[in-house]
Formats: structure tokens, sequence, C-alpha cells
């Protein structure tokens, strides 16, 4: 008597059992048994002790491909920026009147204050009525005056109010740190990478610091809105209480679903414990190694747990039917070992592919994920592959639900009814139902593309999409917006010109033709420039007649409006001005008009003497960002494929077996694009990782169906019973998995976090895909790509063919012919 898919003998004892058989790799681990039980634990204490030194937080650096000319072009001319990038608004409303009220501007200046000592802040670039920078500038009979908006001389009274209200209107501020209805203003905080004490910004606490704020100040009479980086990576890491809610959730469906399959709690605990061993170690060797979880990174380690629960769950199932079958708990532990170990390696090793292309995309953000992630896919195969097993060498599984497991077959051998399941899957291995399996297949596969061609890069939403549109951040933009003129959502354009002359006519004249373009393009509220700045000021000193709204040809002229411009427009020694787009959202379509428009103007005006460099302000650098992930997002599924084809094609030595394997992963790839489009989910750094994420652990599934129909196909069976037996051995289990872990990512729709809802969408998608996929669509494509094997008793294995003759009369001696076979048990 043998074990299913192997030519292993039932042994009862373990005095029958060799125990130098096996690969080298197998005696090292089973015979040394104690040893690899005590190196784990001592792991395991180790680096569980490290996990409290994980930190959680983000930086603003990290999200932005730094190797792109916009980005170098920003980072090179970044001091000069006014703190263009990483910046803060607040907004403070007055909910009973207007600014000019001396209580208002009271609790404006005592914020002020806070804000300009919290650590991190630009203070030279910081901007709000109190500060010094905002200046007002006026035509008097003796020529143009100006100074701050609010003087030194102020105090309070009636006199200062309404001189207040008159700086401020011929600030050209309204609009921008003013509100049309001038009952909010703006304090304008631009952020620093590092805090005094050299440490990089702490976001966690910034953000902390910024709601004790709001808190303080926010009553009755005042109103308190924010909005910027700082504050979205806060709000994220705020819902991570709540994130971790639904992780532990996801937890318990999972192991219940477990128990309910093989009613076994031992077995089942097992399994949870391995994979949360495997988080352990993961997250424990990354302070070791340098690195952090973000808001992005944190869905991490339960990809790495739903892994690991789907592996476990394997070894587990050919355990247990091996005990059933009255193999000893240690025998069955290394039989299986032998089965699954091979398969289990290859799919780790593509899903730890799937992670490490994505090192390819330039933002570190994302590089530093696909490490994360990498880590935890190589402790897998220490703690699934290897512990897993020993321990339930050890442990072994119950009596009954070892029994349990067989019931299917038993009742299929005794010349029973099969399950109406296996029934229903076994027909896609016949001509009638492979061929509709693969038409339909290629139906969807045809309409999936077409609707993928829909797919858009970079945000769709307005404000921050990472967070659910009714959330305090996104009504918080939504009053920005309604509010201001200026969005928060700044595009900002370089134009480098030689020192000391970027006030000349030619310059302004090329700057102000931008500036017409870009204002006439839908998305762009307004525009900010010097040439525009020379048009107003030429009006005014033309008493306010419109006609002279005009850039006028007198160098003497710009050179004196310059000399009283504000800073922000152009830098100290006049090498470097700054066009201003204010959009109105930082949406795919806005973002890509506007670059196009700019890239086509540079082409035509750049010049010796002056060069339009893209691209500086938050706009800007999502505008680059956008462009990496959209190079990278079609290379980086190239570079996953091609690997996970390698690896396939290493393992089943089959070319036919590989397609057959990897084609229903590209079918869900392209639903999953097709998917994105339907819930208006674009490809961004916080989405791009799932789609190359979804071929490496779909493939898992594949690999386990196809290593047992393989290895029964070599053994003589016709592709109806290899894939029978191969149901009964790996397929029931991925179903079981695909399922459980497709419900458990599924709450996440619950969210409040619309990220992680996302997520959870695209996860579950691909879960249940992937599941169908190598239960259906493989059996099909193999009726097809192995087309012998479909005969009882095929002369063609596994894409090797053969001299067999296969009449019913040869399978006797068919079978001393596959003895010629070298170890084919072993390799599969």
């Amino acid at each position: 008597m043998t074990t299913p898919c192997t030519t292993e003998p039932v042994l009862r004892s373990l005095a029958d059992f060799d125990r130098n058989s096996g690969s080298l790799l197998e005696r090292a681990l089973f015979n040394h048994r104690y040893w690899v039980l005590l190196i784990c634990l001592l792991i395991t204490a180790l680096l569980g002790w490290q996990v409290t030194h994980l930190r959680l937080n983000a930086s603003f650096e990290n999200m932005i491909p730094n190797d792109h000319p916009y980005i170098v072009n920003y980072l090179e001319n970044r001091k000069q920026l006014s703190g263009l990038g990483n910046a803060v608004r607040i907004a403070v409303e007055n909910k009973s009147g207007s600014i000019y009220d001396a209580y208002y501007l009271e609790q404006l200046q005592k914020l002020n204050d806070q804000v300009y000592l919290l650590p991190g802040v630009d203070r030279a670039y910081m901007k709000s009525l109190w500060t010094p920078a905002t200046r007002w500038v006026g035509v008097t009979e003796d020529g143009l005056e100006g100074g701050p908006v609010i003087p030194d001389s102020y105090n309070g009274d009636v006199a200062s109010l309404t001189a207040l209200k008159r700086n401020v209107e011929r600030s050209n501020e309204i609009g921008q740190l003013v509100a049309f209805d001038q009952r909010s203003s703006i304090l304008y905080v631009p952020l620093l990478t590092t805090t005094a004490d050299g440490q990089p910004l702490d976001y966690t606490e910034f953000s902390r610091q910024l709601e004790s704020l709001r808190q303080q100040y926010q009553s009755e009479s005042i109103g308190i809105h924010i909005t910027g980086f700082a504050k979205v990576v806060g709000d994220l890491i705020d819902g991570l209480r709540q994130i971790l809610l639904f992780f532990a959730a996801a937890l318990i469906i999972t192991t219940a679903v477990l128990y309910w399959f093989t009613r076994c709690l031992r077995s089942t605990l097992l399994v949870v414990s391995c994979s949360l061993v495997a988080v352990i170690w993961q997250l424990g060797l990354l302070p070791m190694l340098g690195y952090q979880l973000d808001p992005y990174s944190v869905l991490v380690p339960f990809l790495v747990f739903a892994i690991g629960m789907s592996h476990g769950a394997q070894k587990m199932n050919g355990i247990m039917q091996d005990i059933g079958r009255g193999v000893h708990k240690q025998v069955a532990a290394r039989y299986t070992f032998r089965r699954l170990f091979l398969a289990g390696l290859t799919a780790l090793l593509c899903d730890a592919v799937g992670f490490g292309v994505l090192m390819i995309i330039k933002i570190q953000v994302i590089q530093n994920l696909a490490v994360i992630a990498s880590i935890g896919v190589a402790v897998l195969i220490f703690t699934n592959l290897i512990l897993l097993p020993i321990l339930l060498s050890f442990l072994g599984v119950s009596k009954s639900a070892a029994l349990r497991s067989l019931k299917s077959e038993q009742v299929a051998e005794a010349g029973g009814k099969k399950h109406s399941v296996w029934l229903f899957l076994d027909l896609f291995t016949q001509r009638k139902w492979a061929t509709v399996g693969v038409v339909v297949a290629g139906m969807l596969a045809i309409g999936g593309y077409l609707a993928s061609m829909h797919l858009k890069i970079g945000d769709l939403d307005a404000g921050a999409p990472e967070l659910r549109a009714d959330s305090r951040y996104n009504k918080d933009n939504g009053f920005m917006t309604g509010h201001y003129g200026a969005s928060s959502d700044v595009f900002a354009i370089m134009v480098k010109t030689p020192v000391g002359a970027c006030s000349h006519y030619d310059t302004l004249r090329r700057v102000d033709n931008l500036d017409w373009q870009l204002r006439g393009l839908q998305g762009v509220d307004t525009t900010n420039s010097l040439a525009l700045l020379n048009r107003r000021v030429l009006v005014g000193l033309s008493e306010g007649s419109p006609k002279w709204y005009e850039l006028l040809n007198n160098q003497a002229t710009l050179n004196m409006v310059t000399a009283g411009a504000p800073r922000g427009l152009y830098n100290e020694d006049c090498s470097l001005l700054t066009l201003y787009g204010y959009l109105s959202d930082h949406k795919a379509d806005t973002l890509s008009r506007v670059v196009d428009t700019v890239q086509a103007f540079a082409r035509d005006n750049n010049s010796d003497q002056a060069q339009f460099l893209l691209a500086a302000g938050n706009a800007g650098i999502e505008a680059a960002t956008n462009i990496v992930v959209k190079q990278a997002s079609h290379e980086m599924l190239w570079w996953v494929y091609g690997a996970v084809i390698l690896l396939c094609l290493v393992t089943f030595h089959s070319w036919r077996a590989v397609l057959c394997a990897v084609l229903p992963l590209v079918l869900t790839s392209i639903l999953c694009e097709a998917l994105m489009v339907a819930l208006g989910i674009g490809v961004k750094v916080a989405t791009l990782p799932v789609i190359a994420l979804g071929v490496g652990i779909g493939v898992d599934y594949a690999l386990y169906v196809m290593s047992i129909v393989l290895a029964r196909l070599r053994q003589g069976e016709s592709l109806s019973q290899a894939y029978y037996h191969a149901l009964l051995f790996t397929g029931k289990v991925v179903m079981l998995t695909g399922m459980t872990l497709a419900i458990g990512v599924g709450t996440w729709v619950l969210s409040p976090i619309k990220f992680q809802a996302d997520m959870g969408i695209l996860l579950a998608f691909m879960f249940v895909w992937n599941m169908a996929g190598a239960l259906i669509l493989l059996p099909a494509l193999a009726y097809f790509l192995l087309p012998v094997s479909r005969r009882e008793g095929a002369g063609q294995i596994a894409g090797k063919s053969t001299d067999i003759d296969t009449t019913p009369s040869t399978a006797a001696p068919r079978r001393e012919i596959y003895k010629k076979f070298p170890e084919m048990v072993n390799e599969h």
C-alpha cells in the first residue's frame, strides 16, 4: 500500500522507516528536530523583543521619485522655492463674523506663534497675516508704498481693524491667505525633512501636536481646518488601531474556517501560530535592518500571514491524510515535506519575486515595501515549510480528524458517488467543458483588457483618496477648495535665468505667455508670477485703468516692480523665477493637462536666457510620481511574469505545464485592472504594489494543483484521474484558503480608511479569481496543452513524449516503464 501521489509505503511503525532516506535537507532537519525547535524558539524570542523597537512613521521624501528629472530640478532649487513641496495649511475660521475682529486676530496670533515654534517647521518661509513676509503694495501720490499687512502699530481698535482691511485688499492675498468671503485666513506652514536635533520629522507626533492645537483653539466661534501631507499621514496612522481590529477579525475568521475544515484544534492552532511566528520574525527583523513601517506597508504583515496560512494548510492537510491512512505522524511529516517542499519553495520564491520586482520602481516607499515583504516571504520558508512539519511530527493530528480528511476518497474508492463539487470541477478535464472554460476565459480577458485601457494613473478624487470622502481631512480640504481661489494643489514651474536676468523683458514675456496658457486650462483656478505682478502694478500706477493691464517693455519699470516683489516670486540673485499654478484638484487628468502644456511650451521657448523646468509644488511632485508609476506599471508586470515563468519552468520541466499555471494569473491581472476602472481606483503609489502581489500570491494555488497533477500523470493516470487526486490532496485546501482569505480581507471594506477598503476589495478579488483559475481554467488548459494526457494511460507525460503503447493491454508493463523516471515524487 502506498500514499497518494507517491510511491512511498504506508509505515505504521517508526521502526520500519529508514531515517537516512529522503534528501540531504530532509535528513538534516528531521533527524535533528529538537535542535531545529530550539533554534526557532530562540529566534522567536529575540525577534519578538525586537518588535518592541519597531516604529511607525512616514517620510515625504520617501513618497517621491527622487531620480525623476522633475524632482531633481525641485531638489536642486529647493532652498530657493519658499518651502514648496511638503507643507501644511491651517485655515482659521471666524464662525460669527469676518477676520476683522479683535478676538479672532488675537487667537490667530497665538496660534501663529505656537505653530511657528513646532519642531520641523521651516520658519523662514512660514506665512500668515501675522508674519512680516505678508505685505501690501499700493499706489499713492508719492508713488509705490507698502508694508506688513498687520503693522507694528496694530492694537485691535477700530482704526487698526479698518487699516488692516485696507491692507488686505491691497495685498493681493484675497483668495490665497484670506478667503474670498474674508471670514477665514490661512497659516501656510512649510516643513523641513529633519528637526533641529537632526532627527527625521516624526509625522505621528507632528500630527498629534496639530490636533492638540485644534482642540485648544477650536470653539463655537473659531473653526480650525488642516490639510497637507503630514496631516494625511497622521490621520492614516491614527486609523491604525482600527486597521489592527480588522486584521484581528480576519485572523479569527481564517482560524474558525480552518478549524471547521479540519475539526482538529491542535493542527489549526499550529498553522495559525506558525503564520504568526512568521509575522513576528518579519517585524522583528525590520528595526535590526534599519527599516520602519509606514501607512502603505502596514498591510504587508497580513499578506505574509495570509501566504503562511495557505502554505501551512497544505502541509497540515498532507500530514493529516497520511496519518488517516495509518502512517506514523513523524513519517507522515517527512512524506509531506518530500511531496510539497519544492512546490512550496517555488511558490514562495514567486511571491518573493512579486515583491522584489517592486524595487525597479524608483520610489523609496515602494522599495521599502518590497524589502519588508521579501523579508516576510523569506521567513515563511523556515516557519511554514520547515517549522510547521516538524511541529506536526511531534504533535500529529487527532485521529477523528485524520479519518475525516479521507472521507471523500474512501467513498470514491468504494464505488460511491463523488462529491458534487469534485464532479463539477472534473468536467473541465473533458472536451466540452474545457472548451467552454477556455472560451469564457478568453472573452473575459478581451473584455477586461478593453476596460483596463481606461485605467487612470494617479488620484481620481479630490482631497486625500486614501481617506473616506466624509473624513475630517477631506471635509477640511473641501472647506479650503470652497473658500480660497488658490487651492492647496500648487503646481510650480521654475524658470532658470542668468544671474540678475530674471526681470528681463524677454524672460517675463515668455513667463507671461505661459501664464495665459495655464489660465485657460480646465482645472487651473488661477496663477501667480512676476509677469502677472508687473501687469497689476502697471494698472495701479495708471489710476486703476484696465487699459494698462499690460507687460510694459520698459526695463527700468520692470526692475522697479521686481525690487518690491515678494521674494517667493524670484530668488535673491534674480536667477530663478517661479510660476505658480493653483489647481482645482490633483486628479490624474488635471495634472496631465498641465504637464503636457508646460512641456510643449518649454520645447518651443527654452533658450540660454530662460529655461522652463518642471516641477515643484505638491501637484508638480505628484505629477512626477504619476509619470514614474505609469512607466513602471507594465514594466513591473513583465518582470514579475518573466520570473514566475522561469521558476515554474525549473520546477515543472514543461513549458506546457507552465502555460497552464501562468495563464490563469494573467487573466486575474487583467480583470483586476478592469475592476479598478469600475471602482474608480487609479494606479498610484498605494495601489501599484497590489497588482504585482496578486501574481506572486496567486501562483501558489496553481503550483500546488499542478505539482500533484504532474506527479499522477507521470504514474500513468489520465488527466481526469490525476486532477481528481489533486483535488483531494491539495485542491480542496486551495479552495478553502482562497475563500477564507477572501472573506477575511473582504471585511476591510468596512474600514474608515478608504485605502484599506480598496486593498481589501482588490485582494479578495484576486484570492477568489486565482483560486478559480487554478481549479477551473488550469485543468481546461491542460486538456488542450497536455493533449495525450487526457486519454487513459497516456504516453506523453507533462509534455515529454515516450514510445509507450497506450492500449489497455500495456497498462501493467507501463508501470515498469515509469520506474525509469528518476525520483519524480521527490521532485514534486
